[in-house]
């Protein structure tokens, strides 16, 4: 049989490496299974060392345009899952799937890992060291598995809490296109009448010397604007954008925005199912992963993006330490979180069957943001059709009213 090279790794974190006789290198992962050990790299004794693909040497195209997608980490954690399941080393799955990844930024990433993992480095602690593609619950769930020796259990875990996530995501996008094209359209309409019907009227108005209300001369000044200033219209939407964005990561923007979100009556009952979701998925596969409920909560919290949500996770974390109970602190957020919610977390807490109830109580309330979804459209219709004909409304008045004028002088 060939002789292989080795270097693994304990529980504990000693590093072990020496040579054994196996057929491949899944009997070499299985044999240092068996003595406590996690395979991180192995080679035949005669074979060349693997070298990394080219890609690692070349950077990654721009960051924007090349983000790494919630699909490419749901890929990345099924396929590792799998690996890990039938023995292949770290490093030699990082390669593989480095191979497989189409994006550019995340196979630069994946080839990093690779030559982390090899110079001995825990995979969650590298891991960590990437937060903008894994999260601090992604590489806390890894470190995890690594401590209790479960790291293909607990991808499994991951995978599925992050397809439910990707799932309630496509729901929620896909219900927001409809009134998305109507509004950019109407901006669209919008602005080709400022700029091409508008002056004409205005140079009608001059002609005949009429006196003009203010809301004739916003729109009469607008539209002038616009048709000798077109170019300057994107850069305005840029600058708009930006600023919008500055403020809304200020601690105070993002409150008003973050409370101006669960107020907004069409928009408010999804989102709180959606993070009612969110929350209980993800605490049930924590729990389901002997994660402390501390710990758990704390997680919780730095994966969501709602900071009236991620207050409540926080302070649920600091007051289960101090001994209260999870359902009782959560009563105090009956505005953000459905009574259904605080009940069923009660019943697990006096059953201890905590993880299967919030992992049923996930699938209820992904169903409901599905139904949620399906009629947003048909909600957001009549109120788009309300925006477009006000808006209608107040153009043509604005431009009849002073033929009006004129008809009575007369």
């Amino acid at each position: 049989m060939p002789q292989y090279s080795y270097t693994a790794k304990s529980l504990k974190g000693e590093i072990k490496s020496g040579t054994l006789e196996a057929k491949n290198e899944q009997e070499v992962a299985t044999i240092l299974r068996q003595q406590g050990y996690i395979l991180i790299s192995t080679d035949l004794e005669s074979g060349k060392a693997i070298r990394a693909p080219l890609m690692a040497r070349i950077s990654s195209a721009i960051p924007f345009l090349n983000k790494v997608s919630l699909a490419d980490k749901i890929m990345f954690a099924r396929n590792l899952q799998i690996m890990i399941k039938t023995g292949i080393s770290l490093s030699r799955a990082m390669e593989v799937l480095s191979n497989q990844t189409t994006n550019k930024k995340f196979r630069k990433i994946l080839l990093e890992i690779k030559q982390d993992i090899i110079k001995g480095d825990n995979f969650s602690d590298i891991l960590a060291k990437h937060p903008d593609v894994f999260s601090e619950l992604f590489f806390n769930m890894v470190k995890v598995g690594e401590e209790t020796g479960t790291l293909d259990r607990v991808l499994s875990d991951l995978v599925k809490q992050m397809e439910k996530e990707h799932q309630l995501k496509s729901r929620v996008q896909g219900a927001m296109v409809y009134p998305s094209v109507i509004l950019v359209a109407m901006v669209l309409i919008g602005i080709l009448m400022l700029i091409l019907v508008v002056p004409k009227l205005a140079d009608t108005f001059d002609d005949l010397g009429i006196e003009l209300p203010m809301t004739t001369k916003a729109v009469i000044a607008t539209g002038v604007f616009l048709s000798n200033f077109w170019y300057l219209f994107p850069i305005i939407i840029i600058v708009m954008i930006i600023l919008a964005r500055m403020v809304v990561k200020t601690k105070k923007g993002k409150l008003v925005f973050d409370n101006l979100l669960l107020k907004i009556p069409v928009v408010s009952p999804v989102l709180k199912k959606t993070y009612s979701a969110y929350t209980v998925r993800v605490l049930s596969c924590l729990f389901e992963s002997s994660v402390p409920i501390v710990k758990s909560l704390n997680l919780v919290a730095g994966s969501l993006g709602n900071i009236y949500y991620k207050n409540a996770m926080l302070d649920a974390a600091e007051q289960v330490k101090k001994g209260a109970k999870l359902g009782e602190v959560l009563k105090k957020y009956e505005d953000i979180y459905p009574v259904l919610v605080i009940q069923m977390v009660e019943v697990g807490e006096e059953t201890g069957e905590t993880s299967k109830i919030l992992d049923k109580l996930a699938d209820f309330y992904e169903e409901e943001v599905g139904n949620a979804t399906k009629n947003l459209s048909t909600v957001i219709e009549p109120v788009l059709m309300l925006l477009v004909g006000a808006v209608i409304g107040f153009f043509a008045v604005s431009m009849i009213q002073p033929m009006y004028s004129m008809t009575g002088s007369l």
